[in-house]
């Protein structure tokens, strides 16, 4: 299955392929949302700023992907332990090795690259680079390796 991703005009924003919610399950919260995509039963917009709400259940994370948000909002996930983030594949930089390898219990490489959705709710072009699914707690784990989307599983803890 070719999951894909587009990042939006004028900002980081990437809206995730409906198909990746639908095969992950449902979410309680997304703090990250984007205002007419159903993500989970509840959504913090930019607005709301996610990092300073309280978490709470389920987390479906698409974090903002300029450096600094997308290390502060995986480093939130880390602490909350209960959730799926979506990011790229870059494993080389400190926040792989920093927070994620020691905090995930699993992730899944997902084969090719991604198209995100743009605003208008159009399919985009292949992005720059892969992505990874990250799991935080056991049945978050259990759901990545069954989830059904094409990919590489990898048990982390």
């Amino acid at each position: 299955m070719d999951v894909s991703f587009q990042r939006s005009a004028a900002s980081d924003e990437w809206y995730t392929p409906p198909y990746i919610i639908e095969a992950l399950g449902e979410f309680d919260l997304d703090p990250c949302a984007a205002h007419g995509w159903i993500t989970a039963k509840r959504h913090l917009y930019k607005e709301d700023d996610g990092l300073i709400n309280e978490w709470h259940g389920r987390v479906w994370l698409n974090p903002p992907y300029s450096r600094k948000l997308v290390c502060a909002f995986i480093e939130k996930m880390a602490r909350h332990g209960n959730g799926i983030a979506l990011i790229f594949n870059r494993m080389d930089i400190a926040l792989w090795h920093n927070t994620i390898f020691p905090t995930a219990d699993s992730m899944l490489i997902l084969r090719g690259r991604l198209k995100f959705y743009r605003p208008d709710g159009l399919q985009g072009d292949s992005a720059g680079c892969g992505s990874v699914l990250l799991a935080w707690g056991e049945e978050n784990s259990r759901v990545l390796q069954n989830c059904g989307l094409h990919g590489v599983f990898i048990k982390l803890k």
